[in-house]
């Protein structure tokens, strides 16, 4: 701590800062703080936090604004968290009730969810996991010669398609599916399934063959689609809002679009990170993010799975308002992946 006046005073410019985006003078600090003290001795604290590095100028003539590493100092320091009410908590609870028993779902809508509360940039990631496998697969008619599959994955993937078909999807067909299931898929690494596992089955199908090859080759292409991580980001135009970005909003949109970098990152954040981190300012891993404010969290479940959930935001998000809130929904995506999904008898 750097003594309860230059934190009290600190904190005002801050606070202010967030508010509006303009420097405060020392008058108008006099006139918030509790106590009786002089712009003089004020402008002295503000030179003497200047020399620590908390305020910086944004022009020479200029009022002093804070520095990145006084939004360290702020938030571990200052900072007066801002209560959810009942109705948030309730709100919350409710938005990731819908799709709790299917881990994507949920992180998208979360996301979603973080985006609309903090009016950032949101994401979620899930990481690739070579072990995962088939938990089962279900074949349901659709009508006019289609058939909808779900495969649900022992890591708690659910993917859905659907296919033509043609011939009825009637008992025969499906007991003879569910054994080929049964057989060469359940319990099978997602990336050991493809077209020679397919053709594998021909012996045991037989003249049933190509009745069947539209289904599995559908599993085939979920099985694909299941094994690769998955990025999603939500709300990347909230970001035009925040104006102290200025131009570099334009390389922070260009960075998030572009996805790879972000991926790689998340990936390994997932081998080495924390379970929480807000990382401020130069704090934060990637050249384009070193002006933006984040939050990860890392999530495992279902034994083997692992996601990343975060937001992205500038360097001036309300942390007493922002930071609660989404401790609070992280909380809430994590309990429900403790509780798992559905599963396939």
């Amino acid at each position: 701590m750097i003594g309860e006046r230059r934190d009290a005073i600190l904190a005002l410019i801050i606070d202010s800062y967030i508010k509006t985006g303009e420097p405060i003078g020392s008058k108008t600090i006099a006139g918030l703080l509790p106590y009786r003290i002089s712009s003089a001795t004020i402008r002295n604290e503000m030179a003497y936090l200047s020399n620590l590095g908390f305020l910086e100028q944004m022009h020479t003539s200029g009022g002093r604004i804070p520095s990145k590493s006084s939004y360290r100092y702020y938030v571990n320091n200052l900072m007066i968290p801002k209560p959810l009410s009942d109705f948030e908590k309730e709100y919350i609870i409710e938005r990731l009730s819908v799709n709790a028993g299917d881990p994507e779902r949920l992180l998208r809508d979360a996301a979603a969810l973080l985006a609309e509360t903090t009016h950032c940039a949101a994401f979620f990631n899930t990481v690739k996991d070579k072990l995962d496998s088939v938990q089962g697969v279900d074949i349901i008619p659709a009508g006019n010669g289609r058939a909808m599959l779900v495969m649900l994955t022992v890591g708690g993937k659910i993917k859905s398609s659907v296919c033509k078909m043609d011939c009825p999807i009637d008992k025969e067909f499906k007991s003879l599916f569910y054994y080929i299931v049964s057989e060469f898929f359940t319990g099978t690494p997602l990336t050991d399934i493809n077209l020679g596992l397919i053709q594998s089955t021909a012996p045991v199908l037989g003249e049933r063959v190509f009745d069947m090859l539209p289904a599995l080759t559908s599993i085939c292409s979920l099985c694909r689609e299941a094994s690769e991580s998955t990025l999603v980001i939500e709300g990347e135009t909230n970001l035009l809002s925040h104006e102290e970005l200025g131009n570099e909003v334009y390389k922070l949109l260009s960075f998030l679009t572009e996805k790879k970098r972000l991926k790689d990152l998340l990936s390994q954040y997932a081998l080495q990170g924390k379970e929480n981190e807000l990382l401020i300012g130069d704090e934060n891993y990637i050249y384009e993010m070193k002006n933006t404010a984040s939050v990860l969290s890392k999530f495992d479940y279902n034994n083997s799975q692992t996601a990343i959930l975060g937001i992205i935001g500038s360097l001036r998000i309300d942390y007493s308002s922002v930071l609660p809130r989404v401790e609070y929904i992280m909380n809430t995506v994590k309990d429900f992946l403790q509780k798992g999904g559905i599963t396939f008898e």
